[in-house]
């Protein structure tokens, strides 16, 4: 893997939509790429605050697409971190949510939603596309996998 693959993709994002409210993205980048496995590559990566609040500004995340899965890293303000992984298997829709400032991005799992605010509006359709084709793709996948299983 290429050090700083994540940081580069979330670079990329912000400057595309500068809009989108992230700081500290290197240090929340990190726990990504701590936490991604052999053979994992970045596909695509965006930031936003992880929350409902579009006032709360300080709960930064990195949110990124492997080839294998969508991971989040939130690095905390004085010590640890947060990390989440939500593989296709557990995902089931993803929402996208215009606001007059900003968009925010909901995705929804066999547990939980998970909240991601203050994001710039034009990167929600970037966002949408490419995380559902992923998804649906990979889900294709898991259903043909079953089926054959449930044949034999």
């Amino acid at each position: 893997m290429n050090e700083h693959e994540v940081y580069k993709k979330v670079k990329e994002f912000k400057r595309k939509y500068p809009r989108t409210v992230a700081w500290r993205l290197k240090k929340n980048s990190k726990v990504v790429e701590m936490h991604l496995n052999p053979g994992e590559k970045v596909l695509y990566a965006f930031c936003g605050q992880k929350n409902n609040n579009p006032l709360d500004i300080i709960t930064t995340c990195v949110v990124a697409l492997t080839n294998k899965r969508l991971v989040i890293g939130q690095k905390r303000v004085v010590f640890g971190y947060f990390y989440y992984s939500i593989t296709p298997d557990l995902y089931n829709d993803l929402q996208i949510r215009n606001g007059l400032i900003w968009g925010n991005v909901v995705i929804d799992t066999v547990k939980e939603e998970v909240f991601l605010s203050n994001i710039d509006p034009d990167g929600l359709i970037e966002i949408e596309t490419v995380i559902s084709e992923f998804m649906m793709n990979e889900k294709r996948k898991y259903h043909i996998h079953e089926n054959q299983n449930n044949l034999n």
